[in-house]
Parts: C-alpha cells; sequence; structure tokens
C-alpha cells in the first residue's frame, strides 16, 4: 500500500509537470487568459509575466527534485545524487520567494488571496529552509519530516486548481471568491495530508 502511494505521488508529480508546462508555455504563454481574469489592473504587465515565468519554472523544477528526494532507493543506493539533488530543490524554492511574493500582490481576488499566498510562501521556504538546517546536524528523521511538509506544498498550485474547478465550475461560485478560498485551502489541506503521511509512516 505504501509503495503504491508513493508510485502514485511520483506519477501526479510527472503529470502536473506536463500540464503547466503545456499550459503556461503553449497554450496561453502570454498569460492573456489568466490576465484576463484579474480584478484589477497590473501596474507593469511586462514585469508580471516575468515574475510568473522564473515562478512557474522554478515551481516545476522543485516538482522534479521533490519526487526525487523522498524515493528511499535513491536514498540509499545513490546518496550523493540526493544530496545534489536536495541542494537544487532547496535552491529553486529559496530562488522563488521573490517571484511568488511578486505576483501574490496581485493575486485574484483581492487582498485576501494576497495574504494567502503569502502565508503559503513563507510556509513552503521556511518547512524548506527548517529540513535543510536538520539534515545540516544530521537529524535524519526530522530532516524527512520536515522536506515532506516542503514537497507537500509544492502541490498549491494543482491543489488551487481543483478547488477552483469545483467551486466555480461545479458550484457555480464567483472565479474571485473561488480563487480566494483555493488559495487559503491549498496549504491548509497540504499540510494536513503531509502530516497524516508523516505519521503513517507512509514516505521514508
Amino acid at each position: 500500500m505504501k509503495k503504491t502511494i508513493k508510485v502514485i505521488i511520483v506519477i501526479i508529480s510527472i503529470m502536473w509537470v506536463m500540464h503547466t508546462s503545456s499550459k503556461n508555455f503553449i497554450v496561453d504563454p502570454t498569460f492573456e487568459k489568466f490576465i484576463g481574469r484579474k480584478d484589477q489592473i497590473l501596474t507593469n504587465e511586462w514585469l508580471w509575466v516575468m515574475m510568473i515565468r522564473i515562478h512557474i519554472v522554478l515551481a516545476i523544477l522543485s516538482l522534479i527534485t521533490g519526487p526525487l528526494g523522498v524515493i528511499k532507493a535513491i536514498r540509499v543506493k545513490a546518496l550523493n545524487f540526493h544530496r545534489w539533488n536536495g541542494r537544487i530543490y532547496v535552491l529553486s524554492i529559496l530562488l522563488n520567494f521573490i517571484p511568488g511574493i511578486y505576483v501574490s500582490l496581485f493575486a485574484t481576488g483581492g487582498w485576501l488571496s494576497t495574504v494567502g499566498f503569502l502565508i503559503l510562501n513563507s510556509l513552503w521556504l521556511g518547512t524548506t529552509l527548517r529540513g535543510y538546517l536538520l539534515i545540516k546536524r544530521r537529524n535524519i528523521v526530522l530532516h524527512s519530516q520536515w522536506m515532506i511538509r516542503s514537497f507537500f506544498l509544492s502541490f498549491a498550485n494543482m491543489t488551487i486548481y481543483i478547488i477552483i474547478s469545483l467551486t466555480h465550475y461545479v458550484m457555480n461560485f464567483s472565479y474571485g471568491h473561488s480563487y480566494t478560498i483555493a488559495v487559503w485551502l491549498c496549504w491548509i489541506m497540504n499540510l494536513l495530508l503531509a502530516e497524516i503521511i508523516i505519521r503513517k509512516k507512509i514516505i521514508g
């Protein structure tokens, strides 16, 4: 059962990387549809597009390196690879903090969404740095737990997409309200799921 869950997590990561890449760099590379749904005018559209592209590329990198970091076979048989993969993962999230903060300031749904995104960005960076500092102290158990929390926060965008699909398209909430709800629920739900994974020792 645990092995099945791990495989599912890896498959979901790969599928979401493919979805995000095609959606944002092939289907709508100028983000015209996304910008059209915003309830405020962007002060500098060119800068916003550049920041969102950086944000997405770095998020994709974290979704590629993240699953490789939680696979036990890789950690055991290729420790050096695990260490370098982990460094890339941490760096992708560290570098993503500023772009993440910037795009949060113009979030659909107004200041409530902005606050939700600021909390998400802070939690993502905080859990990642906590996990990194713990391995530097050779605390493998706590390192693994905090990196699991960080990794599940990497799926925040996917959770937002699912919640908006349910609240906006199925429950007929306005797009702005659906987006705000999704921004807050994404990090709450993902952290709760991470805690279940940790307590059940599904990844380790």
